[in-house]
């Protein structure tokens, strides 16, 4: 006989947003109750002062009661929070941490970069075909999220995690390291791209074993749906699209070119990503660039689900 469902909240705070699931797990299968997203930007600052700004502790804890409601209000009975980059090494965490243990009862995790790769693989392939299966994409899977503070790279296969590394490359941290021109001007586009293939020519992932290339997380599904043309955001139409070169280099010469008001015009964009997004999306484009995966696979599911997954 299957086990009796559990009800569980995972919580994942990044540097540009923080986001809420709750789920039913039973058997090592996640099925969703609620899953919301606010950008609160906790990174803001952060690359130049070693700090959380107040104004964006504030953000983070206007967040934390509204989630903190929706989990009571759902039953969970196992709550787990993360949280990533941002949070690693700023001088005054303990902040942070104090007013997330007094609005949801338990303290966060601020994880390793190791950690942060075992789940967010195991959010992103938990629902992808078998490796070499049917009509399913192939392995091994480099799977890719891009945040604002940190990139993750994790390569493995059916068995696991193989290699994985965190990137200091992030939306945010690039956006606020060389963007102040609207739109992004050639110069400050060139700085960016030397940041992001300084970091690539030394990783310790093996990029070009990698045979699919799954990109999680907001600044891919963003880039999916200007790609895809969405008319307003929509995840089931995101979840597992595949993009092809084409496709992808179009929707980051768009995104990287145009004026933040042309952006901000884009109903599938959410407002908090539009100042970021040309940075995101940049680092995405690179990194597919040194890949030998034909096309690129975006999933809807990734660290948040794998956290949910280890709370059962």
């Amino acid at each position: 006989m299957s086990e009796r469902p559990t009800r569980v909240a995972a919580v994942d705070c990044g540097t540009n947003s923080i986001r809420l699931l709750i789920a039913d797990v039973r058997d090592g299968e996640l099925a969703e109750v609620d899953r919301r997203m606010t950008i609160v930007r906790l990174g803001q600052g952060v690359d130049a002062t070693g700090a959380f700004a107040p104004e964006a502790l504030e953000r983070v804890f206007r967040a934390a009661d509204e989630y903190a409601e929706v989990i009571r209000s759902a039953g969970a009975t196992r709550v787990r929070f993360v949280a990533t980059s941002a949070a690693r090494d700023v001088s005054n965490r303990d902040a942070f941490l104090e007013g997330i243990q007094a609005r949801l009862g338990t303290t966060p995790d601020i994880i390793t970069g190791a950690e942060e790769a075992h789940l967010t693989f195991r959010g992103a392939t938990q629902s992808l075909p078998a490796p070499g299966g049917g009509s399913g994409l192939p392995g091994p899977y480099l799977v890719a999220d891009i945040g604002g503070g940190s990139t993750e790279l994790i390569l493995g296969d059916a068995s696991g995690v193989i290699a994985a590394e965190s990137l200091d490359l992030g939306s945010v941290r690039l956006t606020e390291r060389h963007v102040t021109t609207d739109p992004t001007s050639p110069a400050e586009l060139a700085a960016i791209t030397r940041d992001i293939e300084a970091l690539l020519d030394h990783t310790t992932v093996p990029i070009a074993e990698a045979r699919a290339l799954v990109a999680v997380a907001g600044t891919a599904t963003t880039v999916a749906a200007v790609a895809l043309n969405l008319p307003e955001y929509d995840r089931a139409a995101v979840h597992h699209a595949q993009l092809s070169a084409d496709a992808l280099r179009e929707a980051t010469t768009w995104l990287t070119t145009t004026t933040r008001a042309d952006r901000a015009a884009v109903r599938a964009i959410h407002p908090g990503r539009v100042d970021v997004i040309g940075a995101g999306a940049t680092i995405l484009q690179h990194l597919f660039d040194r890949t030998p995966a034909p096309t690129l696979t975006i999933s809807e599911h990734d660290i948040l689900d794998g956290t949910a997954l280890s709370l059962a």
